[in-house]
């Protein structure tokens, strides 16, 4: 447990089902890897949840919905949350709580039951990425982004998405929970079917946030979601390797997280002593 509350980063999409979710695990698996510390994702998704399937994970042992006891009587603790979360295949030092499957339960979800939730990941982990849905309609989404350190929008390079959505939800929604568009940071993705053709300067000019980075769908980007293939995508295809390593660069440096320095091997000092024999010898 951390003597010190974790930086909360929080992703939020402009639009349903383009992606958010892939960016925001995309960019703690690469915090995890880099940093070598203990990195909590929180799946604050109370209508749409579906990382557990990306991971081949068809029926998590626990998930959101099965916390509300201890959410209601704000009676959760790390302890409890350590044992609620589930470590990744290949990253062991990222650990995931599944979102909320009882999707006719997700109005019930209170502002206070959410804010604890927070809290107590603050203090169980070292970096906390929150991923929430693109409704404002939920006690998930508004608390995430207004607690949050730093708050990433994720769109795409559709007018309709950062143009419409980015405009009614970051320029309009928003600012009525007290959080201005200056204060969001951007993730474009692009997809091999994009059509619209428009940069991230445009974009973030037309949202007025700010750039972080891009993230771009190959054609079999969408298969290894479906096969529950994410995490191994992430850690071994040369394309996933590069998936959010610059934004998580920049967010570790803003967030201040120390990357694992690679540790020189030390020869021995006998074995220097043999190679001058050798090489006097010959």
């Amino acid at each position: 447990m951390n003597a010190t509350s974790a930086p909360l980063i929080a992703f939020v999409g402009t639009t349903p089902n383009i992606g958010t979710t892939a960016a925001a695990f995309a960019a703690a698996f690469r915090i995890a890897e880099a940093s070598g510390r203990q990195v909590g994702y929180l799946c604050m998704h109370l209508k749409s949840a579906k990382l557990h399937r990306y991971l081949g994970i068809n029926e998590p042992a626990i998930t959101l919905d099965k916390l509300r006891p201890e959410l209601q009587s704000g009676s959760l603790t790390p302890e409890k949350l350590m044992r609620a979360v589930q470590p990744v295949r290949g990253m062991p030092n990222l650990r995931v709580l599944f979102g909320n499957l009882m999707r006719d339960q997700a109005e019930f979800y209170s502002p206070e039951e959410m804010e604890h939730l927070l809290r107590v990941a603050e203090q169980t982990f070292s970096i906390v990425i929150i991923d929430v849905g693109a409704y404002w309609d939920n006690a998930a989404t508004i608390c995430a982004i207004r607690e949050a350190g730093t708050r990433i929008v994720v769109t795409t390079d559709a007018l309709s998405h950062f143009q419409e959505d980015g405009k009614r939800w970051i320029s309009q929604i928003s600012p009525l929970f007290g959080i201005a568009t200056e204060q969001y940071d951007t993730v474009v993705i692009y997809s091999p079917w994009s059509t619209g053709g428009y940069r991230m300067k445009e974009i973030c000019k037309e949202m007025g946030t700010s750039k972080l980075g891009e993230l771009k769908f190959g054609h079999n980007f969408y298969a290894q979601l479906d096969s529950g293939h994410y995490g191994q995508w992430l850690k071994e295809d040369p394309a996933g390797k590069l998936a959010m390593q610059e934004s998580a660069e920049q967010l570790m440096d803003r967030h201040h997280i120390r990357r694992i320095t690679p540790t020189l091997a030390i020869q021995p000092w006998y074995r220097k002593l043999l190679t001058h024999r050798n090489e006097v010898g010959s």
